[in-house]
């Protein structure tokens, strides 16, 4: 019920009127419900058929719950319903690679793109890139305004990478800017003690932490990859 598009809105006049894309690893993509001008609301518009509307394999449906036994079914199936989206409350999936942190994440995320809700997924690399980006071009307001007002920002990967000093803080703008208003799902493969490796500051990870789990929901997806078992399990039968 998405259409695939790559393209984000170019201003703010455009919020709530963007192309709908279903996330995956490989870009970014921009969520949204259409309008109807004789209606003066918002609504969602089917587009395509299910299998073109999302992805086929990162769905809360064909997750493996037994091969991952970190993992409670009830809560995914609960968080599936959308109701923490509504109340603009956070969730954090904690886990080593290959534990399906970033499968829940996208699952989750179509999920609401499905419900209605206006979604954005990117990665935590290219959000900080285009925040710097965007501070040295000068339309940083805007930009920051813009992933305020979606209903659902997806960050996955986070942690992976060290961001410098800059990114960090303008990061950190922009979860404020959500803050108790509009919820922020992040997938990450460290601890949070771990952390101060991507926000070297320990004064600003420490609030980054404190924004992204205050009153949300910690999954922890445990450090057993079930991709690695599961390809070896098929090598050795």
């Amino acid at each position: 019920m998405l259409r695939a598009s790559s393209v984000p809105p170019t201003n703010e006049s455009s919020i709530g009127f963007w192309t709908s894309t279903t996330p995956t690893k490989s870009h970014t993509g921009w969520c949204r419900t259409t309008s109807r001008p004789d209606a003066g609301r918002s609504e969602s518009r089917p587009v395509g058929s299910p299998r073109q509307c999302s992805s086929r394999k990162s769905t809360c449906r064909a997750f493996d719950f037994e091969a991952n036994p970190n993992i409670d079914p009830a809560v995914v199936h609960t968080l599936a319903k959308g109701e923490w989206v509504h109340k603009g409350q956070p969730l954090c999936l904690i886990g080593d690679s290959g534990t399906g942190k970033s499968h829940l994440l996208i699952a989750l995320s179509t999920e609401a793109a499905m419900a209605g809700y206006r979604v954005k997924y990117t990665l935590a690399t290219q959000l900080a890139n285009e925040l710097v980006e965007a501070a040295d071009e000068l339309p940083l307001a805007k930009t920051i305004a813009r992933y305020g007002l979606v209903d659902l920002l997806c960050i996955d990967e986070l942690g992976y990478m060290q961001l410098d000093r800059r990114g960090a803080e303008l990061l950190f703008q922009v979860l404020t800017e959500r803050e108790e208003k509009a919820s922020v799902a992040i997938a990450s493969n460290e601890s949070f003690g771990g952390w101060t490796k991507t926000f070297t500051d320990p004064r600003l990870c420490a609030a980054i932490v404190d924004r992204l789990t205050f009153g949300g929901t910690i999954l922890e997806t445990g450090t057993d990859s079930y991709r690695l078992a599961q390809t070896t399990k098929k090598q050795t039968s």
